[in-house]
């Protein structure tokens, strides 16, 4: 353990080095799956937040936020006959792309009653809507585009007065708009329209059996919440999480050569050192180990540099870019420091090996 510490001190410079570039990869790691999670959970946010753990779509729809659904007329009436069912939530939803100072943005309109509810769960500022020319809009999207309550906003071809700011309703690729149910449906031009039903099961009904029986209405199709939750979350999963895992092994393959690199360099710039320790007796174990132990301090430390600098570094994105989730969990981190360890153990297979097969003679050439 001296030898090993000794000898990466020496070279404080390289140390640092080795740190720093397990601290950047580590911090990349952590910030690229902390984005995934919180991807995910925005994508999740409207059903989770919502009344209902079944979901009734228009039949072959399986996802809320990746298609475009139409019940047929009467649906809702026929859930609310069906055994076991305590309470519809009907809404009429789409995606709608607003002018904003002369940028699109992309948003989900979702029209519902709020009487019975489906709407903002989470107030920031004003009120629901009360009328059919008021809506509510995300907080996040009103700060980026400087929207005030009362000022006007076109969706479609009909201008809506806001009423109120919704907390938790964003993502970096969409934000909500709620309005009332019927100004969504003079909107869309199709009175009595509904998109999905949000169904509520009666009390000690199980909601798999609810599913099941809902499964008979022509020209729909139930599913329970959490099955619609991971049908969206597989859509938009294939289209970033193959690219962010790829970047996170990257960066980890980064981190890798980084450490690799500077303790093999260190290992051939001390090849007598490690002569004399053979020529006296010293077996391979020690040795290997010296070797190990470097490339695990330097790891180590980087590590935790990478850990401390990730969290500070979601705080400032999240705070200037509030569109962002970034959710670093525990088990997140840990297995990030894992990473950084096992980073070294790769790392210092090379020079490892160069120490084992460095014969003692090499300690009396020139």
């Amino acid at each position: 353990m001296r030898l090993a510490w000794r000898n990466l001190i020496q070279e404080r410079t390289r140390l640092a080095l080795s740190v720093l570039g397990v601290a950047l990869a580590i911090l990349l790691i952590l910030l690229l799956q902390g984005f995934l999670r919180g991807m995910f959970r925005q994508i999740a946010a409207y059903l989770e937040n919502s009344p209902g753990s079944v979901v009734v779509a228009q039949d072959g729809v399986v996802n809320l936020l990746g298609a475009t659904s139409l019940l047929p007329q009467g649906a809702a009436e026929a859930v609310a006959a069906v055994d076991g069912v305590d309470r519809v939530v009907p809404i009429l939803s789409q995606f709608v792309i607003l002018d904003l100072h002369g940028r699109k943005q992309p948003a989900y309109l979702v029209g519902y009653d709020p009487a019975i509810g489906g709407g903002p769960w989470e107030m920031a500022e004003g009120r629901r809507p009360h009328t059919d020319d008021e809506v509510v809009i995300d907080r996040v999207l009103a700060q980026r585009h400087d929207l005030l309550l009362g000022d006007r906003l076109t969706i479609i071809d009909r201008e809506f007065t806001i009423v109120g700011l919704s907390q938790g309703t964003t993502s970096w690729m969409t934000s909500f708009l709620f309005i009332r149910k019927t100004a969504a449906e003079a909107l869309v031009r199709a009175p009595r329209a509904t998109s999905f039903l949000l169904v509520s099961p009666a009390s000690g009904q199980a909601a798999q059996a609810i599913r099941d029986r809902l499964g008979g209405i022509t020209g729909t199709q139930a599913l329970l919440t959490t099955e619609m939750i991971a049908n969206d979350s597989r859509l938009f999963g294939r289209v970033f999480s193959a690219p962010i895992r790829l970047m996170a092994g990257i960066a980890f393959l980064v981190g890798t050569l980084v450490v690799g690199l500077i303790i093999y360099t260190a290992t051939v710039e001390r090849r007598r050192e490690y002569g004399v320790l053979k020529a006296v007796g010293a077996p391979n174990r020690v040795l290997l180990s010296v070797v190990t132990l470097q490339a695990l301090a330097a790891s180590a430390a980087g590590s935790l540099g990478g850990v401390a600098l990730a969290l500070a570094s979601a705080r400032v994105i999240m705070r200037l870019r509030p569109q962002f989730l970034i959710i670093l969990e525990p088990t997140a981190i840990g297995g990030a420091i894992f990473a950084g360890l096992l980073m070294a153990v790769l790392a210092a297979l090379l020079p490892a090996r160069v120490v084992g097969n460095l014969p003692p003679a090499e300690v009396f050439r020139r």
